[in-house]
C-alpha cells in the first residue's frame, strides 16, 4: 500500500503552482475523485508517521525570546509564554510551522522559486510576526494581520526586528477571520497571502476559508504552514479548501534544508 502511495504521489507532481515556480504534489487535480482530502491524510499520517518526529524541534516555547538568523541579520522575537494557557491563544509564542515558513519563504527566493520584491503580501494569523517580518526583509510588502488582543506583541517585533535598511516594508492590521476586509488588504488583491499555524480548529477552519476567498483574486499565492497535529482538523479544511482553491503539497526537498520536520506540512493554493 505505501508503494502505491508513493507512486500516486509522483504522478500528482507538478513544477509550478500560481507564483511558487518549485515542485507541489497537487492533491485535487483530477475531476473524478471526492476522496483528495482522505488521500492526502493517509499519505501524511501513514508514511510521514509525524507524531513519532520532534516536537518544537526549532522553538522554545517557555522562552520569553526566540532568536533566529535570516536574511542577513539576527531576529529577536518576543514571546508571551504566559498567554499561551488562554483558550485559543496560540500566536503568543512561536511554533515550528512558523520558523520553517521563514525560512521556506528565505531559501525559496535563494532559489528563484518565489519572487517577493515589491510584492503585496498579507499575512493572516500573524501571531509573534516572524513571518511577516522575513517576507518584509526580502522585498515584499507585507500587511500582517492578527486579532485586536494580539497585535500589541505583534507591533513590538514589528518594531524591533525591522531597523536600519529594509528591502521591504511593514504594516500591522487587526482582521478577525470571517469578518468584513479593510479595502487596504483587498484592494488590490494580494500577490501573496502567508500564514503559519492557522488550522488548528474546526470552529475557525470555515471562518479561514471565508477569509481566503474574500481576500484572494486569480492572482494570488497562498501559502500555508501547519501543525500536523490532528487529522481530522486538517481533512475538514481540506475538504472544504479543494472545492474553491487547486491545493498542492511542497515536498520537503524544496524546503530549507536545515529547517525541516515530519510534523510540519506546507500547501499552495491558488482559486480555481
Amino acid at each position: 500500500m505505501a508503494e502505491k502511495a508513493l507512486e500516486e504521489e509522483e504522478q500528482s507532481v507538478v513544477v509550478g503552482l500560481g507564483s511558487y515556480k518549485g515542485k507541489v504534489r497537487v492533491i485535487n487535480n483530477t475531476t473524478n475523485s471526492e476522496d483528495y482530502a482522505a488521500e492526502e491524510i493517509m499519505l501524511l499520517w501513514g508514511i510521514q508517521q509525524p507524531l513519532l518526529s520532534k516536537n518544537n524541534a526549532f522553538v522554545a516555547q517557555s522562552s520569553l525570546q526566540l532568536r533566529i538568523d535570516a536574511c542577513g541579520r539576527s531576529l529577536s522575537i518576543l514571546q508571551s509564554p504566559s498567554s499561551l494557557g488562554a483558550p485559543g491563544v496560540t500566536g503568543s509564542v512561536m511554533w515550528d510551522s512558523g520558523v520553517i515558513l521563514g525560512k521556506f519563504l528565505e531559501h525559496s527566493v535563494e532559489l528563484g522559486a518565489i519572487s517577493l520584491q515589491e510584492k503585496k503580501v498579507v499575512e493572516l494569523g500573524s501571531g509573534c510576526g516572524l513571518v511577516g517580518c522575513l517576507a518584509s526583509l526580502l522585498g515584499a510588502q507585507v500587511i500582517l494581520t492578527d486579532l485586536p488582543d494580539r497585535l500589541r506583541l505583534l507591533k513590538k517585533n514589528v518594531e524591533t526586528n525591522l531597523y536600519g535598511e529594509v528591502r521591504g516594508s511593514a504594516t500591522v492590521n487587526e482582521l478577525t477571520w470571517g469578518d468584513n476586509l479593510d479595502p487596504d488588504l483587498r484592494d488590490p488583491s494580494p500577490d501573496y497571502v502567508l500564514g503559519s499555524d492557522v488550522i488548528y480548529s474546526e470552529e475557525a477552519v470555515m471562518d479561514l476559508l471565508e477569509t481566503l476567498v474574500e481576500l484572494c483574486g486569480r492572482q494570488t499565492t497562498i501559502i500555508l504552514a501547519g501543525e500536523l497535529r490532528n487529522d481530522a482538523i486538517l481533512e475538514y479544511f481540506l475538504e472544504a479548501a479543494t472545492k474553491e482553491f487547486i491545493v498542492g503539497r511542497v515536498d520537503q526537498k524544496q524546503w530549507h534544508p536545515d529547517y525541516c520536520s515530519l510534523r510540519v506540512v506546507i500547501y499552495v493554493l491558488v482559486k480555481r
